[in-house]
């Protein structure tokens, strides 16, 4: 394909992650507040942060269509600061919740939504992980091969959701929903930090932990 096409396809995997986010999220928070699942409850706010994220990642694309890009724009990196924050204040309510959770000796109703978003999160995220990768490679863009190991980070959540949620639903133990919520919370607060430091730097390069190449 041309660069003009892999742009148009890197702008379409920017726009179907945020539509995709943004009803995972209100799914996730809904039957996470209905059912009593912290650990889902949790999922579903990071979704809604990673639409912030996604917002930045899109107006990066847009911006090379015009020509290449080093460093962030104000905007990209006012988005980054919010993702930052956002993340490391859902950390700390994930923790704050858990501890509650113990004290209180609350536990979910039932999981089966928590493992029903995870399974289609997985694919999703697999999806669109795959696509950006090879996006990013053929435009020799770190930005966007930085937003594929992102993605992978959302699948690595995916997968702790789905643990949690599919034990949780065979022994009923209240500690298990606690620790998966304390998983997300130590990912939420890795891309919290990474993402202000990011927008500190001014430089593109990867977050979330992983390597470019």
């Amino acid at each position: 394909m041309t660069k003009d096409k892999w742009l148009t396809t890197a702008l379409w995997l920017s726009v179907i992650t945020i539509i995709y986010n943004i009803i995972e999220g209100i799914v996730s928070v809904y039957f996470g507040a209905t059912d009593d699942t912290l650990v889902l409850l949790g999922f579903g706010v990071d979704s809604f942060v990673e639409v912030i994220s996604g917002i930045g990642i899109l107006h990066m694309v847009l911006r090379m269509q015009w020509s290449k890009i080093e460093n962030f724009d104000k905007f990209e990196r006012l988005a980054l600061r919010i993702t930052g924050v956002s993340f490391i204040l859902l950390a700390l309510g994930l923790i704050a919740g858990s501890i509650l959770n113990v004290v209180n000796k609350s536990k979910p109703e039932t999981t089966l939504a928590g493992i029903i978003i995870a399974s289609i999160s997985i694919l999703t995220m697999y999806f669109l992980m795959k696509y950006k990768l090879k996006t990013g490679k053929a435009l020799n863009s770190e930005a966007i091969i930085a937003d594929a190991h992102c993605t992978k980070t959302c699948l690595y959540l995916s997968f702790i959701l789905l643990i949690s949620s599919l034990l949780y639903e065979f022994v009923k133990i209240n500690y298990i929903d606690v620790a998966g919520s304390l998983g997300i919370a130590w990912y939420a607060f890795s891309e919290g930090r990474e993402s202000l430091e990011k927008a500190k730097k001014n430089q593109l390069s990867c977050s979330c932990g992983e390597n470019c190449h």
